[in-house]
């Protein structure tokens, strides 16, 4: 949990920060979008090649190191003095955290029995949301004592104590943990439904998997509508609907406020009908009906003339679309097996595709056609395409790797 909320700290404080970067570095808001994107691109592309090392050597050292690199930049992002400078940093920034999520799940597959997976992924995503939903008040009250630059310098500080932290308690596996007892390492290894590893080159298989092509585009979709949420969402209450000061702080941060809760609620649903009825309906039915409702609670949103019930309703499709994270992720694990970093890194490199393109196809629409209303279209529009993903996944049916079916009823 400490671990997902480090990782969002600067994801979310760059949105806030945006217009005081904007202003000192006399940035454009399509130039502003493309900082914003260069994180994400970086992510995207060495997120696969870092959950492959995790894979061979473990997540512990991984780990580490990719919150070290994250502190550095955090603090780097601080020194920038143009718009080159920031490209290059939040690029760098990318290639360092990429892989964080994966090695989690990876951790998840090796600590946590299968009937408990969602529960726990859950957890885990409410600790970032957590962190996400309460950095927008309070960056943007440490922005009132200290400059910009420095609430980036004081915000690395905390992913060099978690750093610290970690690679002193985890280990990678249940056994080699000294405050592991015998019998609940044999329950682990028993009740974690991972099978032995096999040939040296087998993860590339995960890429065979039937369920992986719509299993990438509802995650997609996701990422996409997350992005604005951490990016524009703040200038959109603002110039679209005139909130202010306070109010504009705590709408800013509501939508991840609300995920917390749908977080832990959905990872409870994944797993309470997954032992009922089997993983399809347990991950699947859990992933379609959010993505309906929060495609069709967004409409509503930027239909509302009422700017607080516009916020309100944005902020609850936001947390509907976060319910499927936990039925997603654990789905990964699932079908993913001894390779669940990878097959849940290809997962999140296609959701890392969203992310590059949701803050700049919204600085392009809104340039050409003073709309702010058309890019919460398209995000209505891929939770739909979402939803009927969901239908396509089966999460029973493992990749090619084994033959082993995954979660039957009872």
């Amino acid at each position: 949990m400490a671990l997902a909320g480090v990782t969002y700290l600067d994801r979310v404080s760059i949105g806030i920060l945006a217009p005081s970067i904007m202003r000192d570095l006399q940035l454009s808001p399509i130039q502003m979008g493309y900082a914003f994107s260069a994180f994400t691109f970086a992510y995207a592309i060495f997120e696969i090649p870092t959950a492959r090392w995790a894979d061979r050597v473990g997540s512990r050292g991984v780990l580490a190191r990719i919150v070290l690199w994250w502190s550095a930049f955090t603090m780097m992002t601080g020194t920038v003095f143009n718009f080159p400078a920031l490209l290059g940093v939040r690029f760098l920034f990318g290639v360092g955290e990429a892989g964080a999520w994966p090695n989690a799940a990876r951790v998840f597959s090796r600590w946590i029995p299968q009937r408990e997976r969602g529960r726990v992924q859950g957890i885990f995503f409410a600790g970032a949301h957590l962190a996400g939903g309460l950095t927008p008040p309070l960056v943007a009250w440490i922005a009132t004592v200290l400059p910009w630059r420095l609430v980036f310098v004081s915000l690395g500080f905390v992913g060099l104590a978690w750093a610290a932290s970690w690679y002193r308690w985890f280990r990678d596996e249940p056994r080699d943990h000294s405050a592991v007892s015998p019998a609940e390492r044999d329950l682990i290894e028993r009740e974690r439904g991972m099978p032995a590893a096999h040939g040296r080159h087998e993860w590339a298989q995960v890429f065979r998997t039937r369920s992986l092509f719509p299993l990438c585009l509802q995650y997609l979709a996701n990422t996409y509508g997350f992005y604005f949420f951490i990016t524009w969402l703040p200038s959109y209450l603002s110039k679209a609907r005139g909130l202010e000061t306070a109010e504009l702080a705590l709408f800013s941060g509501l939508p991840l406020l609300l995920s917390v809760v749908a977080d832990i609620t959905g990872g409870i649903a994944t797993d309470a009908l997954s032992r009922r009825f089997g993983v399809r309906i347990g991950r699947s039915a859990v992933g379609a009906g959010a993505y309906l409702l929060a495609a069709v609670i967004m409409l509503a949103g930027t239909l509302s003339p009422n700017p607080r019930i516009a916020g309100l309703l944005i902020a609850t499709a936001g947390a509907l679309s976060m319910f499927t994270l936990a039925p997603a992720w654990a789905t990964a694990i699932d079908l993913g097996g001894s390779n669940a970093a990878v097959m849940s890194a290809i997962m999140n490199t296609a959701g890392q595709v969203g992310g590059i393109l949701s803050p700049i196809v919204l600085a392009y629409i809104v340039d050409r056609y003073n709309n702010w209303s058309l890019p919460l279209h398209i995000v209505s529009a891929l939770y739909l395409i979402a939803s009927i993903s969901w239908v396509l996944i089966h999460p029973e049916k493992r990749a090619l790797l084994s033959n082993v079916k995954v979660g039957s009823p009872g």
